[in-house]
């Protein structure tokens, strides 16, 4: 989609209701819900983090979405696609600015370069005992990106019109934090699959979008 259209589109987003957890549970693992049950206590307790969900024009001014590939290492959420995002730290004066920088850490736009539109609805990730709080924001330019190669492996640039395919989304066995295969809903972008907390965010935005493209 020509990113003039999608701006245009999506000021409309400020004034409708979010899908909110209806919508996150069409991605959620059948698990989840359990494990939730099992960490009602644990929750209360739950540290924050704030993701960004940034769109933005490439060079040929079509619409695209910026994930990230995580570095693998000893967590739960090694190797896993993401959005750029991170805990909130003390120094940062709202969760929206968390987002906003570690977008900036993670990926290299700068935090005055990117408009936030609106809070989406927040998740319980139990497995990390995080509750996470993300963001749709747009970038109005072709951003230079600029990968943090202590934390990403690789940038994952996907069109609008990929993700918003229906296409694209399956179910798969995959190896949980629980230690054990069980099948989950996956989006399959750019040949990744992508599973648990950010697809449920994901399923969030595209029925969010299909409201208003």
């Amino acid at each position: 989609m020509n990113f003039d259209i999608f701006l245009k589109s999506i000021s409309k987003i400020k004034h409708i209701p979010l899908p909110g957890h209806a919508s996150q549970m069409k991605m959620s693992p059948k698990y989840r819900n359990e494990l939730i049950e099992k960490q009602r206590e644990l929750r209360k307790y739950s540290r924050k983090a704030s993701v960004m969900a940034l769109f933005y024009p490439d060079h040929d001014n079509t619409t695209m979405l910026i994930l990230i590939l995580r570095k693998t290492y000893k967590g739960v959420h090694s190797a896993q696609v993401g959005f750029p995002g991170g805990k909130l730290e003390p120094e940062d004066p709202s969760l929206e600015y968390a987002a906003l920088r570690e977008t900036f850490e993670e990926v290299g736009v700068p935090i005055n370069d990117i408009k936030v539109i609106r809070a989406l609805t927040d998740l319980y990730i139990p497995p990390s005992n995080f509750t996470v709080y993300p963001f749709f924001g747009v970038t109005l330019k072709t951003p230079r990106f600029l990968k943090q190669d202590d934390e990403v492996e690789d940038l994952i640039e996907v069109t609008l019109t990929d993700f918003m395919n229906d296409a694209h989304v399956s179910s798969q066995m995959l190896m949980t934090s629980l230690g054990k295969e069980v099948e989950v809903p996956v989006f399959k972008l750019n040949g990744h699959t992508v599973w648990g907390a950010t697809a449920m965010m994901l399923s969030e935005i595209k029925d969010l979008l299909k409201n208003v493209l």
